[in-house]
């Protein structure tokens, strides 16, 4: 006869073999969930930018000879290259800091109580509802040598001015881009201006902490993920303010609105794919760089409010 004892090992055994049965199923119905993505983005992301990378060190997609490096010295002795790459630095240096700040500026002042406070981010948000052509439509009204700036201008006696073919011309832009994202930089920053521990804000009061104290060693850090965030989404935004440039000054505009996506699209015109790839491939880096360096910040700046 057997005793519990003897039965101890068997169903031992049999937990064994049900928990094993168990993960077994679990995984195959991750794997199963998981498939269509991973092939996704194996399909649409990984495999494309694989065959650019192939398209930068061959001489041509006939022939398909390797030269390494040709491509890429090629694109660095380009004019139009280093101009394009040149106007895109220096608009995301201007453009990408100020998204950023405004933003947590407006989220802040709309955290006070101000007068009119519904109206205020309403004005800042609608931007996000208008097509880009009618903005742009806007824009070429306000800035076009006989448009509405001007004709004020002209009241205190300034010349007019040509801004879109002008060395002014990337502050237009600039503006642009500030009018049609600090709305959606502000909804970020208030949502992480509502996550802070009142109990930490409270407790500086009591202590007496001044406002700049409460917001430099409390409100930033609790910020800095969403300032990461806010400023890789920016800096994307930033590289594609093609769309808005191309509508209002056309695949050659004046030489300091000629951005990087202006010299891709001009390049793929042309069917000059070993030349396109190279520069996608440097756009890349350096946009993997800038982002690896960004979260490493925030790292340093943020890790002792982790947890």
């Amino acid at each position: 006869m057997l005793t519990s004892k003897d039965n101890a090992p068997a169903s031992a055994q049999f937990r064994r073999q049900r928990w094993s049965k168990s993960k077994r199923k679990d995984f195959l119905q991750s794997v199963a969930f998981l498939t269509p993505s991973v092939l996704g983005v194996l399909l649409f992301f990984v495999v494309p930018f694989g065959i650019v990378i192939y398209y930068s060190f061959i001489s041509g997609s006939s022939d398909g000879e390797f030269v390494f490096l040709d491509n890429y010295k090629e694109l660095f002795h380009n004019y139009a290259f280093r101009t394009a790459a040149k106007n895109t630095a220096t608009f995301s240096l201007m453009a990408v800091p100020l998204a950023v700040i405004l933003g947590l500026a407006l989220a802040l002042l709309l955290e006070a109580r101000i007068p009119g406070k519904s109206m205020f981010r309403t004005f800042f948000l609608s931007p996000m509802m208008v097509p880009v052509a009618s903005v742009v439509l806007v824009w070429q009204v306000i800035f076009h040598q006989s448009g509405t700036l001007n004709q004020v201008l002209s009241v205190f006696g300034v010349e007019a001015i040509d801004w879109l073919n002008s060395p002014y011309c990337q502050l237009v832009v600039v503006l642009l881009f500030l009018w049609k994202n600090l709305g959606y930089n502000m909804i970020l920053f208030m949502a992480a201006l509502a996550n802070i521990p009142k109990e930490l804000l409270e407790v500086a009061d009591v202590e007496g902490a001044s406002a700049a104290h409460k917001f430099f060693h409390i409100k930033l850090r609790y910020l800095s993920p969403t300032v990461l965030f806010v400023t890789i989404l920016s800096m994307i935004n930033s590289f594609k303010v093609f769309r808005e440039v191309f509508l209002l000054a056309g695949s050659y505009p004046y030489e300091g609105l000629y951005t990087l996506q202006h010299f891709m699209n001009n390049t793929f015109v042309s069917l000059n794919y070993q030349k396109l790839s190279a520069a996608a491939v440097l756009l890349a880096l350096v946009m993997i760089v800038l982002i690896a360096l960004l979260f490493k910040a925030e790292d340093l700046f943020g890790k002792d409010v982790e947890g």
